[in-house]
């Protein structure tokens, strides 16, 4: 009896789900296939037909919301629409949020992957380029504040939001941490001209 249309399509996509909760939460090196292959309830031995190797899973793993638009997040209480005027700030309002930092197997893996990214090979270190230049055309659409070039301000804005939520998941006083979201997030806005548009309540910082 033939599989159902989409099959292969939902396996695939469990594989890829495992292996970010799995990386996310233990790092690219400490994951072996078989423990992904668990994760997603099939057996090892189909890895092989959805993917040439661990490095070329890690790849599609890196993508996140802004180059995979059935790519959804678990962050309850955090939206972003791209299709919004104001996605700018609703990015950076998500990537420094409590839920974000909290929610480590379900995080964007630019924040729990980068130094896993830097010891890899060309694949997987060009999928962390597109995704980053995903964030940054992202925001930079959306800019507000026109002072300083837009390219040069969408970079500093990812940098700052993604950077700040891996230094925040270093620190061991969580008081330290949100502290440092807080600042981040406050300092991303202003440089958007988005710190007008967004309440309090929105920014999920408590």
């Amino acid at each position: 009896m033939p599989y159902p249309a989409g099959h292969r399509a939902e396996k695939r996509k469990r594989i890829i789900d495992s292996a970010r909760r799995l990386f996310n939460r233990h790092g690219f090196e400490n994951v072996p296939i078989t423990q992904i292959m668990a994760g997603a309830g099939l057996t090892h031995g189909g890895f092989y037909a959805y993917f040439k190797s661990k490095s070329d899973l890690y790849a599609e793993v890196l993508n996140c919301f802004f180059t995979d638009p059935e790519w959804k997040n678990c962050w309850e209480g955090v939206h972003v629409d791209l299709s919004s005027t104001d996605v700018g700030a609703q990015v950076v309002s998500a990537y420094l949020s409590r839920q974000h930092f909290e929610d480590v197997e379900n995080s964007c893996p630019m924040v729990a992957l980068p130094t896993d990214v830097a010891r890899s090979g060309v694949v997987a270190r060009r999928a962390f380029e597109t995704v980053f230049s995903a964030m940054v055309s992202v925001l930079e659409r959306s800019l507000l504040d026109k002072k300083r070039p837009c390219r040069t301000t969408a970079q500093v804005i990812a940098a700052l939001s993604i950077g700040g939520m891996v230094v925040a998941r270093t620190l061991v006083d969580r008081a330290h941490a949100d502290e440092l979201r807080s600042s981040c997030l406050h300092v991303a806005l202003e440089l958007g001209g988005w710190d007008n548009r967004i309440s309090a309540k929105k920014r999920n910082m408590d």
